[in-house]
This record gives structure tokens, sequence and C-alpha cells, in this order.
């Protein structure tokens, strides 16, 4: 059964917006919890601009039986009140750390690890990270050469980057972008690694997806999630993800 892990860093974003504590990032995970869903994810970035270091505790204090997953770039340095990644999952233990090339400049993620060029580079990190306990996860392009290498610098997972699969399906024409998901999906299963997916992914989109990779660990979605819930609601938004995993 593929995981659906909810990321509520758009809740902290309309919070910000005010400057005040509300919506609370932690009540809608412990809605998003009780509608059943397998994780909560974060992405806690160097400027705070949605999930702030404080956020990262408190939904750590309140998440039980599901999983937690802290995203983030491992190489942004300590600035301000932010401790730098890895001190953040230092404090809060999540099962799952994922690893994401994301800069300050860029509006959200939008491109994966060049594993050739930054594996040396994450190689002490992932074993940094699996002696606190985590599961750790690579973003990497869904076309991404060598995926491989992922695997022999010992990290668990791949997180296939699904933006240009979800643009490619919205067009009409998704067959290239799905195939190369799979061909990368396929390369990582050869070589012990799991496969999550993550990125504008949506109630349109998914089932194709999880179809095409029927093995999918975990999809993260938060975009796409929370604004269908300001229409539906975020529990029966969460339970409509859920159905799509459950019978694709």
């Amino acid at each position: 059964m593929t995981s659906l892990s909810v990321n509520i860093n758009k809740i902290a974003v309309l919070r910000n917006s005010r400057g005040h504590e509300l919506p609370d990032p932690v009540v809608a995970a412990r809605v998003a919890i009780e509608a059943g869903c397998g994780g909560i994810t974060v992405h806690p970035r160097p400027d705070q601009r949605h999930i702030r270091v404080d956020d990262v505790a408190r939904v750590a204090a309140i998440l039980g039986h599901v999983e937690y997953n802290i995203e983030g770039n491992p190489f942004a340095p300590p600035r301000g009140s932010y401790p730098g990644y890895l001190d953040l999952v230092r404090g809060a233990r999540p099962a799952q750390a994922t690893l994401v090339p994301d800069g300050d400049g860029q509006l959200t993620s939008d491109h994966g690890f060049d594993l050739a060029r930054d594996a040396a580079r994450l190689a002490p990190l992932v074993r940094e990270l699996k002696t606190l306990g985590c599961r750790v996860s690579l973003f990497v392009d869904a076309d991404v050469a060598d995926v491989e290498r992922a695997a022999e610098i010992g990290a668990d997972r791949i997180e296939l980057y699904t933006e240009p699969y979800a643009v490619a399906f919205a067009s009409g024409d998704a067959s290239r972008a799905l195939a190369d998901c799979v061909r990368t999906a396929e390369r990582a299963r050869a070589c012990g690694l799991g496969v999550n997916a993550g990125h504008d992914l949506n109630q349109q989109n998914l089932g194709a997806l999880k179809q095409a990779i029927p093995f999918l660990a975990e999809v993260s979605i938060g975009h796409a999630l929370i604004g269908e819930a300001l229409y539906a609601g975020l529990a029966p938004t969460v339970r409509a993800y859920l159905h799509i995993l459950a019978s694709s």
C-alpha cells in the first residue's frame, strides 16, 4: 500500500501572511492524521517563509503512529534562528529525512540532485542521518542518469520529482514523462532503493502514476491537496487521496 504523507507547508504560508498563529499547521496535521494519512511532511527553509523552526518540534510532538518526513537542503548553513537541516533532524528524529537541493531563490523545489556531482558530498550526510535512525530519501529528476549512485552512498529511497509529469498530464499527453518516471523507478528498485514521488501530484494525475508504478512506497502531496481542501474540507480531501491510492 502506498502511503500518503500530507505536506502542511501551505498552512504555514497562510498563517505567516498575517503574522499571527492561525491557521495552525499542527491542527491541520491532526486533522490529516485523523482522516487516515500515513505521514506528515514539512519542508523548513532557512528563510522560514512557511514552516518555522518551532513548528518542526510542535509537529513532532503530536504525530503518534504516523511517520514524520522532514525535507530540506542539507548543505544550507545555519542562519539566524535556523540551526541547519541536520540540527533540526537531530531534535525531531523523523522517520524519514528527504534531502532536496533547493535554495532561497527557488519559489519551490524545481529539480533533483545531480548525483554525479553531488554524491560525494551527500555520502557523509546520509551516513550521519542514518545514525540518527532516519530513513534517507534523495530528491531526483525522473530522468536522472545515474540513480544507482543513490544506493551506492547508502540512501534508502529516492523521491521522484513529478512536476514534469504533472505538466504533461495537464497538457493531455503524459506518456513520455510517465515513461521517464517508470524507468527510473524500476532502476531504483533493481538496486534496492524504495521509491517515493512528489510535486504537483493531484487527484487527476495520481491514479495514473500509481498504476504505472504500483510499488510506490509513498507520495508526498501538499500544494494541490491543501488547495482542494479549501473547497471540500481537509479531512474529506485526505480521504479522497487515500481512495485513489487504494483503488489504483
